[in-house]
């Protein structure tokens, strides 16, 4: 079982959380969403799996690199 690791690309807030541990997604399923700079930002999955942990709240401030989700596939 494979797990993939989305991390954030940017400085950035939790805008929207979308999912849930558990929930099932399919490749390019929106995980969050971000705002930077009065711009909203979608995190997507790669690849179709289930949401293993989300390791953020709406509101949060992320720093660039800071893990949002684990999806594990397989």
């Amino acid at each position: 079982m494979a797990v993939e690791e989305i991390h954030a690309e940017m400085v950035s807030s939790v805008w929207k959380v979308l999912v849930q541990p558990g929930a099932p997604v399919a490749a390019g399923d929106t995980l969050v969403i971000l705002e930077s700079m009065k711009m909203e930002i979608p995190v997507l999955t790669e690849r179709s799996g289930v949401v293993h942990e989300m390791h953020v709240v709406e509101g949060e401030v992320l720093q660039e690199g800071d893990l949002i989700a684990t999806v594990t596939h397989g």
